[in-house]
């Protein structure tokens, strides 16, 4: 009975701990809105992230893998890199610029795109099974269309308002007017260009996936691989910053929310939750990981209505119903391939227990002795 609860919670641990990742990416958008109400340039927040995350991964990595991590070769170096390129630096300001053109809701919803085109990069390189006979393959193919659905329910659809619970806490209070310039780009920014611009963020993130699974067949430290990915998107997204923003009095970072959002993204977002995110592609594929994408929204509601005195609408409970049945689908046909794969794949202590015991008897005058063999 203990050895089969043992067993349940360990099957639990790759998608709490995905959970426990969109839970601190959706209070990366707490601070991403804070922040941008004080006026922070949103580049230099994403230069400063990763700045932050490198400082306090590369010693951790150092320390703690230095016995188990293989040889750093090129071809991981280069990797790292498009790791840092394609999850870090373009991703992010991609989605930065799309938010510019277009809007905070048009955006948000685009990036729900994610798990769709992960789930076909995935089985365009092999990485998935497609499997559409099968009743795994539908599971996986139709969840992860109820989620996109559900997303853009909680995004496009407000309906009407709903009071769950009433607070009076409103972390928005003295930055600004409370509202972003999001609305007012949306109208005059050209809207084709954002969308185009959004596309690409989702496209980027899902080869950030691809990429990370590769790297971590040839690299499997989670610790280092994010180490250097972090390092690479720092230098990457500080040279585009300075591009962008060369007065260095937006730079200065005092004891104030702007110093708080870099040192939780940085820390937090870029360095631990990436960490789990790498240990997650390794363990389950990086459709498992993307799928997770849309709970960050549900996520983003909740803590909207909670810290940021945003209103709940019924479009949010039942995208928020879509999402988490479609999420059921597709954990429910990954865990089922697992299964499968677990059972085809012979364990090892199997087979050092098969042991074949060969009794010899020899005869002489004296004595008859016997001996084991085992093979």
């Amino acid at each position: 009975m203990a050895r089969n609860l043992c067993n349940f919670l360990h099957g639990l641990k790759p998608m709490m701990m995905m959970v426990v990742v969109q839970i601190v990416f959706a209070g990366v958008n707490v601070f991403y809105k804070l922040a941008t109400m004080d006026g922070m340039n949103l580049h230099i927040l994403i230069a400063y992230r990763y700045i932050f995350a490198s400082i306090f991964l590369a010693p951790l990595a150092f320390f703690v893998e230095r016995n188990s991590r293989p040889k750093l070769t090129w071809m991981v170096i280069f990797q790292a890199f498009l790791c840092g390129l394609f999850g870090g630096t373009l991703s992010q300001n991609l989605y930065l610029s799309s938010l510019s053109l277009t809007s905070v809701t048009f955006a948000a919803a685009m990036t729900n795109l994610i798990p769709a085109i992960t789930y076909i990069m995935a089985v365009t390189f092999g990485l998935e099974r497609l499997g559409i006979r099968t009743l795994v393959g539908k599971a996986k193919m139709v969840g992860t269309t109820i989620s996109i659905g559900g997303a853009m329910v909680l995004t496009l659809y407000k309906g009407a308002e709903i009071n769950i619970w009433s607070t009076k806490v409103d972390l928005t209070r003295g930055y600004g007017n409370g509202e972003s310039t999001s609305a007012s780009h949306s109208e005059s920014g050209n809207h084709v260009l954002g969308s185009l611009l959004a596309l690409g963020c989702c496209f980027s993130y899902a080869v950030w996936l691809i990429i990370q699974a590769k790297m971590s067949e040839k690299y499997p430290c989670s610790l280092s691989s994010t180490a250097l990915m972090c390092m690479t998107g720092a230098t990457q997204s500080a040279i585009y910053a300075l591009c962008i923003e060369r007065k260095w009095d937006e730079w200065k970072l005092g004891w104030n929310i702007r110093l708080w959002t870099v040192a939780y993204a940085g820390i937090m977002a870029s360095g631990l939750m990436f960490t789990m995110v790498s240990w997650g592609i390794r363990e389950r594929g990086p459709l498992f990981v993307s799928v997770f994408n849309p709970l960050m929204l549900v996520l983003v509601a909740i803590m909207g209505s909670l810290l940021l005195n945003e209103k709940l609408h019924v479009g949010s409970i039942v995208g928020a119903m879509l999402i988490v049945v479609g999420l059921y689908m597709v954990l429910w046909g990954k865990g089922k391939e697992m299964e499968k794969m677990s059972q085809l794949m012979p364990s090892k202590s199997s087979r050092e227990g098969d042991q074949i015991n060969i009794v010899v008897t020899t005869t002489t005058r004296s004595t008859t002795s016997n001996s084991n063999i085992n093979n």
